[in-house]
């Protein structure tokens, strides 16, 4: 269900080459995350949210500089202060980190943004805005999955496994929110140029209608 193997290369490959030939700040930041796989920006999202102390969901520029470099993106000092300034839009000397992630989701139709909608409200069986194990039981079938038929696995193996492929690697709390799949899957639809594939993909991968 999550981004296939080839989906990851193409996505991975692209973002490497853009990243070299782009002079724009915010398009450059963006590729790095995205060079880093689908779930680059949610992982940069997750560095932000460990340094929001007081949880007022905001970061000053120096804070801002040091997330930046802790995730391991480098960018020239001049090309950070461009960044952030592109978002400090008040002059306040902070910006808005969620704003900012969704700013730095690469673009995305309106379509896909409706079919990605329908696969979470699927698999959020509960409605509570998060996806867990017990959401994904009777929904995702893992009896296809190789690791277990193969015995492998457990199906509490599989779960965990699929949920933590929306996650950063330092950072798996078995939960997806919606901004998650979000950032996730415009990772993967950076990969896909045409509206219709990227449809047909995420109705196969989760049996919608």
């Amino acid at each position: 269900m999550a981004s296939t193997n080839r989906h990851e290369r193409e996505m991975l490959s692209k973002a490497k080459k853009a990243y070299e030939s782009t002079s724009d700040p915010i398009e450059k930041l963006r590729l790095a995350c995205l060079s880093r796989g689908s779930s680059g920006i949610k992982g940069l999202g997750r560095v932000f949210k460990i340094m929001d102390d007081d949880g007022n969901r905001t970061l000053d520029y120096n804070e801002f500089k040091k997330g930046l470099r802790d995730y391991g993106l480098y960018l020239e000092p001049k090309e950070v202060k461009n960044v952030f300034e592109a978002f400090d839009k008040d002059g306040s000397g902070n910006l808005d980190f969620d704003e900012f992630l969704v700013t730095l989701r690469p673009p995305m139709s309106n379509a896909r943004k409706r079919v990605i909608n329908e696969a979470f409200k699927k698999l959020d069986k509960t409605g509570d805005g998060n996806i867990t194990i017990e959401d994904l039981r009777g929904v995702y079938n893992v009896k296809h999955h190789p690791k277990y038929r193969n015995g492998e696995w457990t199906e509490e193996q599989c779960f965990r496994t699929f949920l933590d492929s929306f996650d950063s690697p330092d950072d798996k709390d078995g939960r997806i929110t919606m901004d998650e799949f979000l950032n996730y899957y415009s990772g993967v639809s950076a990969s896909i140029d045409n509206d219709a594939y990227f449809d047909l993909m995420m109705r196969n991968a989760y049996k919608l209608k």
